[in-house]
């Protein structure tokens, strides 16, 4: 490649600062989502393009058909924007380039713990939790099942990461799972329909205990994981997790908790609120890349038995040999090779501190809580759960002309918002999570306009 004509860093600094300031300026009139996307068919050439040609053919091609799903506006799923500081510090990790496998070829393994240690003091947790960086949610909770089955094995003299799970005698209870959780627990070989479902209480989707407290009376495996919520990702329940917490010790239980954004109202409320008894499980699950808005992607798993996560994840190859004194990330995740994602995290924690993402994630609430209220005060639509975080989750009323998925189709097709659809007791749902620094108060009340002016087209 050294032979090829190369582009000097003038160069790609001055295209840089051209697209970041085109791209911020459009975020306003950028579609939000842009679902007939269409690239354009070429083939692989055989003479090099360049760099010039490249930008020309992103420019025009690819950059106008990219949503604005960084931007304010952008409320499916839970997506966080990229703020200003992180995406800084992801151009940086772009620019150093650092594998972060194993260290002692650099600090960026040094900055990865120290990311970690932030991250425990944020939410409060014993300094016992250790962990790794992950793409996200999903990769942490495949971490989640993996651990947690290395821990049944244990308890039944099987090393399940060399000999297999073909002798595990194992069962996995949970009442809502996230799909990223149900995808892992078919990686890691449970398989994807054999959990037990425990009740959820009445107009929730948080767990009943005492159904849980049952079905773990009942079980007769040697080995028992429970998978619980901080907080589901559609009615935004969480699971009382003191008794959940309670019930794995007694039955000597691996208890996961899935809280990819749910653990950021521990910001609000502390060690009290509403994720009380985080602290006392096995592991957890947090997401970067939703209200801590890094950039994709960053996820991080948490344990209290970086022991057992090891055991999980080393191999042993001579070309791979480790320090004794330092657990290498490689050996705690599933890449080996592993991108400087740690480096955004590392910088917003820094530059913001824990009250800047605070006020934050207060804002978001606020915002979710003004949508919220003008919903329920409308008479086309229903709300069909109070917001107690940043998700409003709502839908058609029996007055309104339109069902609720053609109203989300047509609330998406005009591109000035993005929602996602739901369900809630077997009703489709409209569901709109609030996670960007970006969002202001203009555009709520521009997704009202949308909203009130769909039910005037009727």
């Amino acid at each position: 490649m050294q032979s090829l004509s190369q582009p000097t860093f003038a160069q790609m600094l001055g295209a840089l600062e051209l697209e970041c300031q085109a791209f911020n300026l459009s975020l306003d009139t950028r579609r939000v989502s842009n679902p007939v996307a269409c690239l354009k068919r070429r083939g692989l050439s055989d003479e090099p393009a360049g760099f010039e040609e490249f930008r020309q053919i992103f420019s025009t091609e690819i950059a106008p058909q990219l949503s604005a799903s960084n931007g304010g506006r952008y409320w499916g799923f839970v997506t966080g924007g990229a703020n200003p500081v992180a995406t800084y510090a992801d151009w940086l990790v772009t620019l150093y380039n650092q594998n972060v496998s194993k260290g002692g070829d650099s600090i960026a393994s040094d900055v990865e713990r120290q990311a970690i240690d932030w991250l425990v003091s944020l939410f409060e947790l014993p300094v016992a939790f250790e962990g790794v960086m992950t793409t996200g949610a999903t990769a942490a909770n495949v971490l989640g099942a993996m651990t947690a089955r290395q821990y049944a094995g244990s308890r039944q003299g099987i090393d399940v990461a060399k000999a297999g799970c073909k002798d595990l005698d194992c069962t996995v209870f949970s009442a809502t799972p996230h799909a990223s959780m149900v995808k892992a627990l078919g990686l890691a070989g449970f398989g994807q329909d054999s959990w037990v479902k425990v009740a959820f209480q009445s107009d929730t989707e948080a767990m009943d205990t005492q159904d849980l407290a049952l079905k773990l009376r009942q079980c007769t495996s040697q080995g028992k994981v429970v998978i619980a919520s901080a907080a589901t990702v559609t009615g935004t329940d969480f699971d009382d997790l003191v008794t959940v917490a309670q019930l794995c010790r007694e039955h000597q239980a691996w208890l996961h908790v899935d809280g990819a954004f749910g653990i950021f109202e521990r910001l609000l409320t502390g060690a009290a609120g509403r994720t009380q008894g985080i602290e006392l499980a096995d592991s957890i699950t947090l997401d970067c890349h939703k209200w801590l808005n890094v950039p994709y992607d960053c996820g991080v798993f948490l344990t209290r038995h970086p022991q057992t996560l090891f055991a999980t994840c080393n191999v042993d190859a001579p070309y791979l040999a480790n320090d004794d004194n330092v657990r290498p990330f490689m050996s705690l995740g599933i890449e080996n090779s592993r991108r400087f994602r740690a480096l955004p995290v590392w910088a917003t924690l820094l530059a913001y501190g824990k009250q800047g993402i605070k006020t934050q994630i207060q804002r978001n609430i606020a915002q979710a809580s003004a949508l919220a209220n003008w919903i329920a005060a409308s008479s086309e639509y229903e709300l069909l759960k109070p917001c107690n975080l940043n998700v409003v989750l709502f839908s058609a009323s029996a007055s309104n002309k339109h069902d609720t998925p053609s109203l989300l189709a047509q609330l998406n097709e005009a591109g000035q918002v993005f929602m996602t659809p739901g369900v809630w007791q077997g009703r489709a749902a409209i569901r709109c999570a609030f996670s960007n620094w970006r969002t202001e108060q203009a555009d709520v009340e521009l997704a009202i306009s949308e909203l009130a002016r769909l039910v005037k087209g009727a």
